[in-house]
């Protein structure tokens, strides 16, 4: 992640500037940030407080949070946290909204409890990317598998949750080619 920190009214410390680094890298685990993606962390000082402006533009969209605190330190611990929930908020909609949909389809096609479930067959783009990202996206959708194209080798390829509680990857080739 490219991290541009700007102070205002303020002189931004190396151990400011440590912090706050830190503090942002706690994103990596929720959502596909890489070295370039970029994020800026604006500090302000006024007569009793400090007020902090993180914007990161992420590949999911724009995250950005503003938060005012007596505390320089505590204002940037409140707005990740703020950037944090945007995230599961959103995550948590993304859910929603597709568990709703299946319940509606599975009522409107008259399958019951008792019935046998639908089959579905779901085209989807698969995105060049690395192993780690694959991961990163398995986890923001909250999902046991993901599907993408490995960057290196140009193959789709799959990542998926293992009973061992670690990851697998099934590297797909057609039958002619692994012959």
């Amino acid at each position: 992640m490219r991290i541009e920190i700007i102070g205002k009214n303020v002189t931004i410390t190396p151990a400011m500037r440590a912090y706050f680094e830190k503090k942002l890298k706690k994103l990596e685990k929720f959502v596909i940030i890489d070295e370039n993606t970029p994020a800026r962390i604006l500090v302000r000082t006024y007569n009793t407080k400090h007020k902090v402006e993180v914007t990161v533009y992420a590949k999911l969209g724009i995250l950005r949070a503003e938060v005012s605190d007596y505390d320089a330190y505590a204002a940037m611990d409140l707005a990740v946290d703020k950037l944090v929930g945007q995230i599961r908020k959103q995550k948590t909609r993304l859910e929603k909204r597709h568990r709703d949909s299946v319940t509606d389809r599975l009522i409107a096609e008259g399958i019951d409890d008792d019935g046998l479930a639908p089959v579905k067959i779901k085209k989807i783009d698969i995105t060049p990317m690395s192993m780690d990202e694959a991961i990163m996206q398995m986890e923001l959708i909250g999902h046991s598998f993901y599907a993408y194209l490995d960057e290196d080798s140009m193959e789709p390829s799959i990542v998926y949750h293992r009973n061992d509680g670690r990851y697998g990857i099934l590297n797909l080739v057609s039958v002619s080619e692994s012959r």
